[in-house]
């Protein structure tokens, strides 16, 4: 059968961010079937077709107009550095209108860093959660207080508007849709593809402070992949410690300096990822996916599973099962 691609609207202002702006094309681009199809077609547009300045001291001349986003089924709109939306709070009415007119038949909507001022200008976020770059948290407050800003949070899925951190956080928000939109494997695909990690959590923080270890400190790297090893076997803290030969107190502060986690909060966000890949990819039952990612018993990976992606691991593993075409998981606003 063959695959018709995910149409996505890139939406550029004037001082649009160059890294925001190139994130979509080349991380949904990515995504592949095995046979290599691609799964989304990407394309960018400003209003009236015009070129814009980006913040990288070029412009960008784009091929399409607004009348790009009237057929698109994802529009994404990227930062931006300079303008309207980030000194007062508004966008032309032409972008806006565009913008309301495509969510409002049905296609998802998305922001990369400073792009939810231009959601919110357009009032697409207003009472709904959302997130920008944390940079930025106090001005959007102000010019948007009808909206449930979380600036702690790499990204915000709220159904068919969803909105990301800065920078490398755009990533995680394209490889998090792929992964909604095709699972797991094509998403880990795409992330080897690009050569990034394949799963950050939405909620975890934006800023963590990681200092350049002194050359004799020893990380925890091995250790964590140690642990990766065993996920299906209880793990103490006083165990991790030892394998990195450091006291627990060390370890844990280490520890949180290089992920930015807890040891307990990095085990349970790598048992989660685990049992969504065997939900995704294997007929086992939910007591076998329970034990094999270390959550012991079904109802203690029920508990977990929900709180942290929203649905029980049996509606999980069905919207990932459903035949393709009908809506995923993001659509249903899980």
């Amino acid at each position: 059968m063959s695959v018709v691609p995910h149409r996505v609207a890139v939406l550029a202002l004037d001082g649009v961010v160059a890294l925001d702006l190139g994130t979509p094309a080349q991380v949904l681009g990515a995504a592949r079937t095995e046979d290599q199809t691609p799964l989304y077609a990407v394309s960018t547009c400003t209003a009236g077709g015009r070129p814009v300045r980006s913040t990288a001291g070029f412009q960008v001349l784009p091929d399409h107009g607004l009348d790009l986003l009237e057929s698109a089924d994802t529009v994404i709109v990227p930062g931006i550095h300079a303008g309207p939306p980030l000194t007062d709070g508004t966008v032309p009415a032409e972008v806006a209108s565009a913008l309301r007119a495509a969510h409002d038949r049905g296609a998802r909507i998305m922001s990369i860093c400073t792009g939810a001022f231009v959601l919110a200008a357009a009032g697409l976020l207003d009472g709904r959660p959302a997130t920008t770059h944390w940079a930025y948290a106090s001005r959007f407050r102000r010019l948007h207080p009808g909206v449930r800003l979380d600036p702690e949070v790499l990204f915000v899925d709220d159904g068919r508007v969803l909105t990301s951190a800065g920078v490398a956080a755009g990533v995680d928000l394209c490889l998090h849709v792929i992964r909604t939109d095709h699972g797991s494997a094509v998403a880990n695909r795409a992330a080897r593809r690009c050569v990034v990690p394949p799963w950050r959590d939405g909620g975890q923080a934006q800023y963590i402070e990681r200092p350049v270890p002194r050359v004799a400190e020893a990380g925890t790297t091995a250790t964590r992949e140690w642990a990766r090893q065993r996920l299906h076997e209880p793990v103490t803290l006083r165990e991790l410690a030892a394998h990195a030969r450091m006291s627990v107190r060390t370890f844990t502060r280490r520890f949180r300096s290089e992920t930015g986690l807890s040891p307990a909060q990095w085990l349970l966000q790598q048992r989660t990822e685990h049992a969504r890949v065997l939900l995704e990819t294997t007929d086992l039952s939910v007591d076998r996916v329970a034990r094999d990612a270390g959550f012991g018993t079904a109802a203690a990976l029920r508990q977990h599973f929900h709180a942290r992606v929203g649905v029980s691991p049996t509606a999980y593993r069905r919207t990932f099962r459903a035949p393709s075409g009908e809506v995923g998981l993001a659509a249903q606003g899980a």
